[in-house]
């Protein structure tokens, strides 16, 4: 695993009384009251998709939804984040795209979002961490980008006008996070980051000019609201319910419920003991369509230097000496 991905364990995990105060903050940032308004406006409009039903919106929703949701399986979290394995450099960008319109954030914000959480898992620095209760790991942590930005962005810069003007970024953090030097160097994820707000348009607009208003609820507000909510049960409910059986010295959990609806990101534990591995269902009976598409891009030739763990490697995982943690509260 490359450098910048490697894990710095806290030796203890500390339960705080509760979770910060996300509604009694006396002054939300420009970033907070921006994704505020897209995320509640894109749940109201959920409200308008029965009145607008037909079986092909439904199908359009479900395929966009699954086409978005293997992106952030495959391409953000396995093959960027960890590095789990190796793509031609056109199809890589091409995955990313895809991945892009989750409406879940532009590559470096989400893959430097995600290393900070498995280098402080479950600790006070952890973005989205359990033990500030289910509700702050699932949704609140999104709506404050200054602890946010404080634990992902320790040498955040104060000056970020300049970035709030720029109308076309999904900002979650103020300054410049120092885990993603191998993203921050290629110029199309420069790019992507600099224009999110621009591709999620682009495929409002053409939805739209296909089948009217119905294609952008469906299309648009119903499969974000449905990605965004089982892509955080990864967060919330894979640190807190399910079985652990492998000693990670975390709250991690494999879930096979949340598996099943995120393409195989739910065996949570499995992936917490072996960061690395693109298969996360380590079992045969573990469920895991990312991990079928990445072996079908191996057999083909696309994906090349596909890591898992060996039974060696598996048997010196089992034989580790269980910590002892306190369980994360739920508000």
């Amino acid at each position: 695993m490359d450098n910048e991905v490697s894990k710095e364990k806290p030796k203890e995990i500390i339960l705080m009384k509760s979770p910060p105060k996300l509604f009694r903050r006396k002054k939300w940032t420009k970033f907070d009251r921006n994704f505020a308004f897209y995320f509640l406006t894109f749940h109201l409009l959920c409200i308008l998709a029965p009145f607008c039903f037909s079986w092909t919106r439904l199908l359009l929703a479900l395929g966009l939804s699954c086409l978005s949701g293997m992106g952030i399986s495959v391409s953000y979290h396995r093959n960027l984040a960890h590095r789990s394995f190796k793509l031609p450099k056109w199809f890589e960008y091409s995955l990313a795209y895809i991945a892009a319109h989750a409406i879940q954030g532009d590559p470096i914000d989400w893959v430097s979002t995600h290393r900070c959480h498995h280098r402080f898992v479950d600790s006070e620095r952890d973005p989205h961490s359990p033990i500030y209760g289910f509700w702050f790991s699932q949704m609140t942590w999104l709506f404050d980008s200054y602890n946010l930005t404080r634990k992902v962005c320790p040498n955040y810069f104060n000056n970020y006008q300049k970035a709030e003007r720029n109308i076309f970024m999904l900002y979650m953090k103020h300054g410049y996070p120092d885990n993603v030097p191998d993203l921050e160097k290629q110029w199309f994820y420069r790019f992507i980051h600099k224009t999110y707000w621009l591709h999620p348009l682009a495929l409002s607009l053409l939805l739209y000019a296909i089948g009217g208003l119905p294609f952008i609820i469906w299309g648009m507000c119903v499969r974000f609201v449905y990605s965004v909510h089982v892509t955080s049960m990864v967060n919330s409910v894979c640190h807190m319910w399910g079985n652990q059986p492998w000693n990670t010295g975390d709250l991690s959990k494999n879930n096979w419920m949340v598996a099943l609806l995120t393409f195989g990101e739910g065996w949570h534990n499995n992936h917490h003991a072996f960061e690395y591995s693109a298969r996360h269902g380590l079992e045969w009976w573990q469920i895991d369509y990312g991990w079928y598409f990445i072996r079908f891009l191996e057999v083909i030739g696309l994906a090349t230097n596909v890591k898992f763990p060996s039974e060696k490697q598996k048997l010196a995982a089992l034989n580790k000496s269980k910590p002892t943690f306190l369980k994360p509260t739920i508000n």
